[in-house]
């Protein structure tokens, strides 16, 4: 395996990680996966593939390749700082590759955190991508150091390899469907072996995975917004619980086999991809994330529309509802705020007196559209509210008449353990605050929520069965699909989590 080289930004590695709230506060990125098998010069495609897939973690970017001995990077930061360059099919040659673009949901952003991971088994070497989070991840853990693991990263994603090298099946792919037997939670995992790459999603489908084809090439990736980037043609939405292996066939071509190792349950994957994680272009089982993220906003506007003279998104992510919001209550939507794409965290976060300007370096008031309007303000989601209310603050200032507060999914009022990176209990504004409450502390002339039942509705579906829930909505409902064995409150999810972080600040 070649060296790896180590990429360190450090004003991220040196950020305070209790800090990580201060400029935004909307639920960050998970993370995304990408594999490409049997394409000439892989690592390419893989890293135009991570392209497509930046919005699901700007932290770090890995790359594994293989061309009869495995490559591997890792690096702190994006994937165009790291892997855009024509020297890439030399760095990592092969036919063979998988990668990862990471936002840190446990363990810190720290380098040998970073993925895929790889490690050299008794089988040989083998590397893992994960999107996602596993919710037994420290009981396996302890389990694990006292039997005698190693571990060289904070990541739960080791203990998939540490489960995999100790299972004594025979073959890999029984070693990998063994590890999957003990771990809960939420996963999309891509792998990488010699000779086979390897695709899974968690028995409920909470988080997202598809096959795509190029050329003879299969291609797995966490949207199919990272297909379109490369040309590839979308075959289908991997299946929960469903594990495939992917070989090369007789043919040259690759030959994708299937396999459902699970007991079969009713799937149930996550609301949040069409809330705010996915790309608008990407299809998600079967459902384009920008028509639901249109009709949510229509679905808002008939429960909480209000007499208004514009329409106006919190850009980017409230794009979608506001048009949908605008098409059906009538009312004229408008850029009332435009965002500056060009400043990214590591700007705003190294000095306090910078920091405080906040979301004017992100975001500015367009005044002509503001004006003396009756202003309704669009977003997806409100998390801790900070960034809402300077926002609302900017709108007053450039001279809205009046200012109304919608919010295109429901009260956020439990936390996630699935991937999603929130903040605690403590700090969730819904959780914490009546709805009035809210209102007031945001400074608004009112303040709406989309139901959920709305959220289903937009969803295509008739409405929410409450017995057995289409989706995984705990963040809205705090009924959550799988055992939290880590997490039996959210004290001890706080604890585990400062834990890690501990170790991070000890790196």
């Amino acid at each position: 395996m070649t060296a790896e080289r180590p990429s360190l930004r450090f004003d991220q590695a040196l950020a305070d990680p209790a800090d990580k709230w201060a400029d935004d506060d909307k639920p960050r990125e998970e993370c995304g996966v990408f594999g490409a098998f049997g394409a000439e010069d892989a690592a390419v495609f893989t890293a135009l593939g991570l392209h497509g897939l930046q919005h699901r973690g700007q932290e770090g970017c890995g790359i594994v390749s293989f061309d009869g001995r495995f490559h591997h990077e890792r690096h702190l930061g994006l994937v165009g700082e790291h892997f855009s360059g024509a020297d890439v099919p030399k760095r990592l040659p092969g036919a063979l590759a998988i990668g990862h673009t990471r936002y840190a949901t446990q363990g810190g952003t720290i380098l040998r955190n970073v993925q895929p991971l790889f490690a050299d088994l008794a089988l040989g070497g083998f590397a893992v991508a994960h999107n996602g989070n596993l919710t037994n991840a420290r009981h396996l853990r302890e389990r694990l150091v006292e039997d005698g693991a190693i571990f060289q990263s904070t990541s739960d994603t080791e203990c998939i390899l540490q489960l995999i090298a100790k299972s004594r099946r025979a073959k890999v792919v029984d070693r990998f469907v063994d590890a999957l037997h003990q771990i809960e939670g939420a996963y999309a995992l891509v792998a990488l072996t010699n000779n086979m790459m390897l695709g899974a999603r968690d028995p409920v489908g909470i988080r997202p995975l598809v096959l795509g084809e190029r050329e003879g090439a299969a291609i797995l990736a966490s949207e199919t917004c990272a297909l379109d980037m490369i040309g590839a043609r979308f075959v289908r939405s991997i299946e929960p619980g469903e594990v495939v292996t992917i070989t090369r066939g007789k043919d040259g071509k690759a030959d994708i086999s299937s396999h459902f190792p699970f007991p079969n349950r009713k799937a149930r994957p996550c609301l949040f991809e069409y809330v705010y994680f996915a790309r608008p272009d990407s299809i998600i089982d079967g459902r384009s994330v920008y028509d639901i993220r249109k009709r949510m906003g229509m679905r808002l506007a008939q429960e909480t529309g209000i007499a208004a003279d514009v329409i106006v998104p919190v850009p980017d992510s409230g794009v979608p509802a506001a048009m949908g919001f605008a098409a059906e209550s009538g009312v004229p939507y408008e850029l009332g705020i435009i965002r500056n794409h060009y400043v990214g965290r590591t700007f705003i976060q190294p000095k306090q007196e910078i920091r405080q300007l906040g979301v004017r370096l992100k975001h500015a008031a367009n005044r002509e559209v503001l004006k003396g309007k009756r202003v309704v303000l669009v977003d997806d989601s409100i998390v801790r509210g900070n960034t809402s209310q300077k926002i609302v603050q900017m709108v007053r200032e450039a001279g809205a008449r009046e200012v109304h507060f919608r919010s295109a999914s429901p009260p956020i009022k439990h936390p996630d353990f699935y991937g999603i990176d929130m903040p605690s209990l403590d700090q969730l504004m819904a959780a914490q605050m009546t709805q009035e409450e809210m209102r007031k502390s945001l400074g608004v002339d009112s303040l709406g929520f989309l139901s959920v039942e709305g959220l289903y509705q937009a969803m295509g579906e008739t409405s929410r069965n409450a017995a057995d829930p289409q989706f995984t909505d705990h963040c809205f409902t705090g009924e959550y699909p799988t055992t939290l064995t880590d997490h039996s409150s959210d004290r001890a999810a706080k604890d585990f989590q400062l834990s890690l972080l501990a170790e991070t600040a000890a790196e």
